[in-house]
């Protein structure tokens, strides 16, 4: 199975913020950065990271969301969210171990990353001016089940 997800050469990020900027105006059309599918965040004045959804292999958001609004499209293998399923509980919000999934205040529902992928790319990876983000692709063999028998 494919696992495709934005990673950032924290040497290269500078925490400008433009990925999210990019980000809320393509998804939500506005530049809301609490509306935004990744977050720069920076703990300390010399660490910088982002928090976008990494698409778990395990998807503990999947598991945790107790209405079943959370999917993985087994295409793309990016998370679907079935938005009049989702109650805005935050379940998967506690679970997820990257902090990439918020809660949109208007809307009372979860959003995430799904690599955009209505563009060529992922537009914050698009207008990054250090090209600090990059698509990883993870190629790992799937495990094989036991036939029984």
């Amino acid at each position: 199975m494919e696992r495709r997800y934005i990673q950032c050469d924290r040497d290269k990020c500078t925490g400008c913020l433009i990925c999210e900027f990019a980000c809320s105006a393509s998804k939500e059309g506005s530049f809301d950065l609490e509306r935004s599918r990744i977050h720069v965040i920076q703990p300390t004045p010399s660490m910088i990271a982002v928090a976008v959804c990494q698409f778990c292999r395990n998807s503990p958001c999947i598991k945790a969301c107790p209405r079943d609004a959370l999917s993985r499209d087994e295409a793309t293998h990016t998370l679907k969210l079935e938005k009049a399923r989702c109650a805005g509980c935050g379940w998967c919000i506690e679970v997820c171990p990257f902090g990439a999934i918020t809660l949109d205040e208007s809307t009372k529902s979860v959003i995430m990353c799904d690599l955009c992928l209505d563009h060529p790319q992922p537009r914050c990876i698009e207008v990054c001016p250090q090209k600090a983000l990059r698509l990883y692709v993870s190629k790992r063999k799937q495990s094989r089940e036991p036939t029984g028998g």
